[in-house]
């Protein structure tokens, strides 16, 4: 079996074990290559009528085109929430509580994630029946590149032991314009890319995750361990049904 068919599979049996012929999957899109093959996944095992995609911009989101995009290719019923009042309204308030001028870099980080997890779920509730989906992939739990109740919530993971080359190839094999597959992830505030920020590549992390580190800068290797060891604490609290395909068994 195929590792689209397997992931296909899996999900079909996640929401058999725990909905309805009903039940929905809730997907918030970011226009990139995981919510992108996540959606198709789910429309794939579930039909596209049982398939609701859910665009958060915090004000103005730059790339949100791309996230139109994919719905209009999957045909998934969706919808838009900006997160900007929810935000700076919290914000105020917090400030206000703590008489503080500024958050650090950390809240405006995490806080606006923390808020689309709840837009989510809230959306959940006003459909009824519907199960959310965490769109993480292994990649990003290694680095512990998520946010704790935010990004790294949800019913079920489809893609959270899959490398971030696996989600490419599973989204091409899946029909998914190659521009959303090999689009370079970022947290969609910094300006920068996921790998900037963390200052490897995903391909080095995985390298490393495997043990496959010959000819690689030891003081490379040894950043990237350290940051898995460290990472491991959020890592452990993903702790929701996660698609295992057969070759992490």
């Amino acid at each position: 079996m195929s590792l689209k068919d397997e992931a296909i599979e899996w999900i079909r049996s996640y929401f058999e074990k725990n909905g309805n012929p009903q039940t929905k999957a809730v997907i918030g899109i970011s226009g990139g290559k995981d919510s992108s093959t996540v959606s198709a996944l789910c429309c794939a095992a579930l039909g596209k009528d049982r398939v609701i995609g859910v665009m958060m911009p915090n004000g103005v989101q730059s790339d949100i085109e791309d996230s139109k995009k994919l719905c209009a290719f999957l045909g998934i019923k969706n919808y838009t929430v900006n997160i900007a009042d929810a935000y700076n309204g919290l914000t105020r308030s917090i400030k206000d509580s703590l008489g503080a001028d500024e958050v650090p870099a950390q809240y405006r980080t995490n806080t606006p994630a923390r808020l689309r997890m709840t837009t989510l779920y809230g959306i959940a509730a006003m459909e009824g029946n519907a199960r959310v989906s965490n769109n993480g992939n292994l990649s990003e739990r290694l680095a512990g590149y998520f946010t704790l109740w935010g990004d790294g919530a949800g019913d079920f993971a489809a893609l959270a032991n899959l490398y971030v080359d696996e989600v490419v190839e599973l989204g091409l094999s899946l029909g998914l314009p190659e521009e959303l597959c090999h689009k370079a992830p970022s947290d969609g505030m910094s300006g920068k890319t996921d790998e900037d920020n963390l200052g490897f590549t995903y391909a080095d992390l995985r390298a490393v995750a495997e043990g496959k580190t010959d000819g690689m800068d030891e003081a490379k290797v040894t950043v990237i361990k350290n940051r898995i060891n460290m990472m491991d604490f959020k890592k452990n609290l993903l702790n929701l049904p996660c698609f295992v395909p057969s070759i992490r068994k």
